[in-house]
């Protein structure tokens, strides 16, 4: 009987010190979750037609204002290369389980791309 009680207590001890650590665990989040590969792909597509259309303005201001032909080429396809991110980023934010950092960062960017495409057009009329 003694030796029960003895054995208990050692066990109940030992239980004591695994609960210790069980916070730990409760650290890190195991999750199904990916990146969805369109969704990265409309984040690419959206930096690219960024990086274009700021180099494109910025050449074009150093030339005093006269774009060339290859800055309004540059423009052109940055336009469909954020089209098509956009798309992609709005098709990839319907996916389940997913994280949903690249497609929003891949919504963001390429609106932001089509929105100063506008804002140039609108601007070259005036």
């Amino acid at each position: 009987m003694l030796q029960e009680r003895k054995l208990y207590s050692d066990m109940k001890k030992f239980s004591f010190r695994i609960k210790k650590f069980e916070p730990v665990r409760d650290r890190y989040m195991f999750t199904d979750n990916r990146h969805p590969e369109k969704g990265v792909m409309s984040a690419i597509l959206g930096c690219i037609s960024v990086t274009a259309l700021v180099v494109a303005v910025v050449f074009t201001y150093r030339d005093g204002g006269q774009a060339q032909l290859r800055y309004a080429a540059a423009a052109l396809v940055a336009a469909v290369f954020s089209v098509a991110g956009f798309i992609l980023g709005i098709m990839s934010r319907f996916e389940r389980d997913i994280f949903k950092l690249f497609p929003n960062l891949g919504i963001i960017l390429n609106l932001i791309s089509i929105l100063f495409i506008v804002f140039l057009l609108v601007l070259s009329f005036l």
